[in-house]
């Protein structure tokens, strides 16, 4: 409104019936003067706020501030000077060059007791320990503004809004597949899946409905559900099939998957070239959530930004709390960033959370020392996630003594901010192209084992199918032989059980040579008439009742409370057989 109302009172200034500009909020912004227009309170303001900071500059020039830094290397660090003092280092130290050439003060390096900014919940011996307690004046390092620190002390205007991203172990292969299964996603090979289930059993049913209502076509076959299953995978195989439909329906269900099949081989094959011939990679962890979902461990620095968005709830990370108290998190005091790079990275498969500045100059310094290695996988064994983990604003900090210094600090942060001097200041010690990017870059790329380690798999599964369906074959033909034995035995002795029961023959009777190697007398077969007596004699109520002729051969029809017997009366086979028969029914 007010960028409004000064918009008007321009136009009245310029017009003849304007009589007064506009009065917004008590602010007269344009003073009639001698024909002249001067914006009143505005430039009173500044003038007096010039006033103020001219004062400030004077009662600064030649004093001695306290100051406290952290060990945040590339943005401020500390080393020894020739004379054993401790002096400041990195880019808050540029910045805080200017402001020395600028209002001409010196300044007292101390250092925190540990190398934390602090929260309400680990401040002990921290920067905002130092900074509440007046300690130093002020805090030259990038410190992030967190809830907890605006609290109880003042930030200077954000230097730049920081960015902490993940470092890892490079993965041998792309977490976007690798080998028979890249080219699709799970979910179109769970769609697959499911249509070689289902088409099979479909077409079943379409044929079987037609057999059912068209029973008049006798050309059309009806295919069995087994057939119409191995139709599907064949046609998926490209093996072809034997069957061979006649009904128009029939046809456009077999013509369908055929279509299916075709589109579908078509894209894979080009997916799959395109996916061994192409070096691009992608990470299995882009961001945060990625290491909740595959409880991958990572590490991060005490006292940091991200230790802060974990352990405080509602705020961005509090996710992965629940990783901190599984001991799957770390927040380490250690300040050196390359023995994390190597001791915990390369060693542990550990991710690294850390700010951007960081990260770049930590690979650019491992990739200078492997840089003559022969090959990218190895001159870059480790890869940068493209998404930022956490952004916060960062700044230097004042205590509330030296905060009055504040303003005149502000003003010269400002200007370094809006001509980009703090951007490139960051980016300095760095080249401007990416180094070890996630994508190599590769022109060449040999097939290496992993690409064909589903092929391999696919026919370990094969055969191994193979296997266990023989076995279960074998397996079912065995108990099919032992039921069928049982039950022909079962059947055996209930057709035994329905003959009628007869005494033991004597075994001198039914086995002559018997009888006579044991001493007994061997008694000759009775005559032939004598022989057919015995069926029809006064001990058997039996009576002969007739004779038949069967094959040129003779039978007399004998009658027993059994039922009706033949029984042979000539041709020298009667004989014996009325032998056996006559003495059997003893």
């Amino acid at each position: 409104m007010e960028g409004v109302a000064l918009l008007l009172s321009t136009i009245c200034f310029n017009s003849t019936t304007c009589q007064e500009p506009p009065i917004v909020n008590n602010i007269n912004f344009v003073e009639f003067y001698k024909g002249e227009i001067y914006y009143g309170d505005v430039k009173q303001t500044m003038i007096e706020k010039q006033k103020q900071l001219d004062k400030l500059a004077r009662d600064l020039k030649g004093q001695t501030l306290t100051i406290t830094t952290l060990e945040d290397y590339p943005l401020s660090y500390v080393e020894r000077d020739k004379n054993g003092k401790f002096v400041l280092k990195g880019r808050a130290m540029d910045f805080l060059e200017i402001l020395m050439k600028k209002y001409d003060f010196k300044y007292e390096l101390t250092m925190p007791n540990y190398n934390i900014a602090g929260s309400s919940n680990d401040s002990t011996g921290s920067v905002m320990e130092m900074l509440v307690r007046n300690q130093v004046d002020m805090a030259v390092a990038f410190i992030p503004h967190m809830a907890d620190l605006l609290r109880h002390i003042t930030f200077s205007t954000p230097l730049d809004e920081g960015e902490w991203r993940m470092i890892m172990l490079r993965p041998q292969e792309s977490a976007s597949g690798a080998g028979l299964l890249a080219p699709f996603t799970a979910g179109v090979w769970y769609f697959i899946l499911v249509s070689l289930i289902v088409t099979g059993p479909i077409v079943w049913v379409i044929i079987w409905l037609y057999c059912r209502f068209q029973k008049e076509d006798e050309e059309q076959r009806y295919y069995t559900l087994s057939q119409c299953v191995w139709y599907v995978y064949g046609a998926l195989m490209k093996q072809g099939s034997t069957l061979n439909p006649t009904a128009d329906s029939i046809r456009v269900a077999f013509a369908t998957w055929w279509m299916f099949i075709t589109i579908l081989t078509s894209f894979y094959t080009a997916n799959l070239t395109a996916f061994l011939t192409l070096s691009r990679f992608t990470l299995p962890i882009n961001e945060p959530r990625d290491l909740l979902s595959k409880r991958h461990q990572f590490i991060g620095l005490r006292g940091s930004a991200v230790e802060y968005a974990v352990r405080n709830t509602m705020e961005e990370l509090d996710y992965l709390l629940t990783m901190v108290d599984k001991n799957q998190a770390i927040f380490t005091n250690q300040n050196n960033d390359t023995d994390i790079l190597l001791n915990q990275i390369l060693k542990k498969d550990y991710v690294f959370i850390r700010d951007k500045p960081a990260i770049d100059h930590l690979v650019y310094n491992d990739w200078r020392k492997r840089k003559s290695l022969p090959s990218e996988r190895l001159q870059c064994p480790f890869a940068l996630s493209k998404l930022a983990s956490l952004r916060r604003k960062r700044g230097f900090a004042y205590s509330s003594i030296g905060a009055k210094w504040k303003p005149l600090f502000d003003q010269q942060i400002i200007h370094a901010v809006e001509s980009g001097l703090v951007k490139h200041r960051l980016a300095h010690g760095v080249p401007k192209a990416e180094i070890c990017p996630q994508n190599l870059g590769s022109l060449e790329r040999q097939l290496r084992l992993n690409d064909l380690a589903t092929t391999y798999l696919t026919m370990l599964v094969g055969f191994s199918t193979a296997l266990l369906v023989f076995v279960t074959e074998i397996m079912m033909r065995f108990f099919n032989k032992r039921k069928a034995d049982l039950v022909r035995e079962e059947n055996h002795t209930k057709r035994i059980q329905v003959q009628p029961k007869r005494p033991r023959p004597k075994q001198q009777q039914v086995y002559p040579q018997k009888a006579a190697a044991a001493g007994q007398k061997k008694s000759p077969p009775p005559d032939y008439n004598e022989a057919i007596k015995t069926i029809a004699g006064p001990s058997r109520p039996s009576q002969i009742e007739s004779y038949r002729n069967f094959n040129g051969r003779t039978y007399a029809v004998v009658k027993t409370d059994g039922g009706t017997q033949l029984v042979p009366t000539r041709a020298p086979s009667a004989a014996l057989f009325n032998y056996q028969y006559a003495y059997n029914s003893y």
